[in-house]
C-alpha cells in the first residue's frame, strides 16, 4: 500500500530499523556491512584465509596489472582468485573490479600507491581492525623503504617467468620511494631510469611492483594467521624527531619519512647556480674557505637531471644539518653556503665535520673543519 511519509515519520520508522538491525548483529560475531534480504546468507567479518603461495601470487598480480585490472585491482584480485580457490564461498562472489578506484594512487590522482591500496584491502578483509594494524604498517614501510622493482621481481624475468608483458628477460632499473605516494614513487623511478611515465618500460615496473608487494602482503598474512608474525618496521629517525615537536602541536600523524615532502622544513637553504660548461660526472668540491668560521660554501655539479641530497655530519656520523633535501635539480654547476648551526638554527661547536652528497645512489662526501 503507497502512503506518503512526513519526514517525522520517515526518520521514526528509519530508526526503529536501524536498532533493529543492530539488536541482529550483536547476537554473533561481527556481520558485514551489507543489507541482505531475507534468506541470503551474510558471512561474517573478518573472512577465512589460507595461505597462499607466494609465486603464484605474484604471477598472477603481474598478470591482471597489465590485462586491465591495473595495480590495486590487479592485487586484490591476485589474493581473491587464490581463496577462491582454497576456500571458495565467500571469496566466489567478491568483484575485485571494486578496487579498479586505487588505479594511479587513486583515479590517476597520485596519492596511495594502488599496489599497497589493495595490499591493505586484502588485510583488512580477513584481520580484525585491532590486528591489521602492523601489518598493514608493515607492508606500508617496506613498499616506501625497499629498492624497488626488488632483485626478486627482476630475476622472474630474466628467467622468464611472468606470463604476461614483452619483458621477459629484460632487468629494470630499481629506486626507493621514500613515501607511499604513488606520484613520489614513480617521479622518483623515472628520474633513475631516465624513462617517462607513459613508457612501456615504466608500466612494466608496477606491475612487477604489483607483484613484490602480492608477496610482501601473502608473506605478512601466511605468516600471522601461521603464529609467527613479528613486526619489522620501524619508524624513521627523521619522522621521529618531527612527532617529538609536531605530536604534541597535535597537528601531525606521520610514519614514513617527512623529508620527500618537506624539504629543509626548518631551515631552508638558498641553492646557487653557477653556470659554465656542462659537467663530465658527479663532482663536490671542497669547501671555501677551509677552515672557516662560522660560513663557508660548498660547490658541486650533476651531469644529469636528478634529486640532490646534500647534509653536513659530525664526527660521530650523526646527520646535523640539511642543505638540500632530495630537491630535482637540473644539470649544472650549483653552490650552497653553510653557516655552521644545526637543523633547528643552534650553532655547532668547532671541529670536524663532513658534507655528504647523494644524487641516487652516487654519493660523495668532503671533510671541513670548523674553528672558533
Amino acid at each position: 500500500m503507497n502512503k506518503n511519509l512526513s519526514r517525522k515519520e520517515f526518520l521514526t520508522n528509519a530508526s526503529k530499523a536501524a536498532v533493529g538491525v543492530t539488536a541482529v548483529a550483536g547476537l554473533s560475531s561481527l556481520l558485514t556491512t551489507a543489507t541482505a534480504s531475507a534468506g541470503t546468507k551474510i558471512t561474517p567479518w573478518p573472512w577465512s584465509y589460507q595461505a597462499v603461495d607466494l609465486e603464484a601470487v605474484r604471477i598472477r598480480a603481474h598478470h591482471l596489472k597489465l590485462t586491465g585490472y591495473e595495480c590495486c585491482s590487479g592485487l586484490f584480485g591476485a589474493f581473491v582468485e587464490a581463496q577462491t580457490q582454497l576456500i571458495g564461498d565467500p571469496w566466489t562472489n567478491m568483484p575485485y573490479e571494486v578496487m579498479l578506484y586505487g588505479r594511479g594512487g587513486g583515479a590517476a590522482w597520485g596519492t596511495l600507491c594502488g599496489a599497497v591500496n589493495g595490499a591493505a584491502a586484502v588485510i583488512s578483509l580477513v584481520v580484525d581492525k585491532t590486528n591489521s594494524g602492523p601489518l598493514i604498517w608493515e607492508v606500508y614501510g617496506w613498499a616506501a623503504s625497499t629498492l624497488i622493482p626488488t632483485d626478486e621481481a627482476n630475476q622472474f624475468a630474466l628467467d622468464n617467468r611472468y606470463t604476461t608483458g614483452s619483458f621477459n628477460g629484460v632487468e629494470l632499473p630499481q629506486s626507493i620511494s621514500g613515501s607511499v605516494l604513488c606520484h613520489a614513487s614513480l617521479t622518483n623511478w623515472c628520474i633513475e631510469s631516465g624513462k617517462h611515465l607513459a613508457s612501456a618500460e615504466r608500466k612494466e615496473r608496477c606491475a612487477r611492483i604489483t607483484g613484490d608487494l602480492a608477496v610482501k602482503t601473502g608473506e605478512v598474512l601466511n605468516a600471522y594467521f601461521a603464529g609467527t608474525f613479528t613486526p619489522q618496521y620501524v619508524t624513521p629517525a627523521y619522522a621521529q624527531q618531527c612527532l617529538t615537536c609536531h605530536s604534541a602541536l597535535g597537528n601531525v600523524r606521520i610514519q614514513e619519512s617527512c623529508e620527500p615532502c618537506h624539504a629543509n622544513a626548518h631551515s631552508p637553504q638558498d641553492v646557487i647556480p653557477e653556470g659554465g660548461a656542462i659537467p663530465a660526472k658527479i663532482e663536490l668540491s671542497q669547501n671555501y674557505p677551509n677552515p672557516f668560521n662560522p660560513n663557508t660554501k660548498i660547490q658541486f655539479a650533476i651531469p644529469n637531471e636528478g634529486k640532490v641530497a646534500l647534509s653536513i655530519y659530525d664526527i660521530t656520523g650523526q646527520e646535523i644539518k640539511t642543505l638540500i633535501d632530495h630537491d630535482l635539480l637540473h644539470t649544472g654547476t650549483y653552490s650552497v653556503d653553510w653557516n655552521g648551526t644545526d637543523n633547528y638554527g643552534n650553532k655547532v661547536t668547532s671541529g670536524i665535520y663532513f658534507a655528504r652528497m647523494s644524487v641516487g645512489q652516487m654519493q660523495k662526501t668532503i671533510k671541513m673543519n670548523l674553528v672558533k
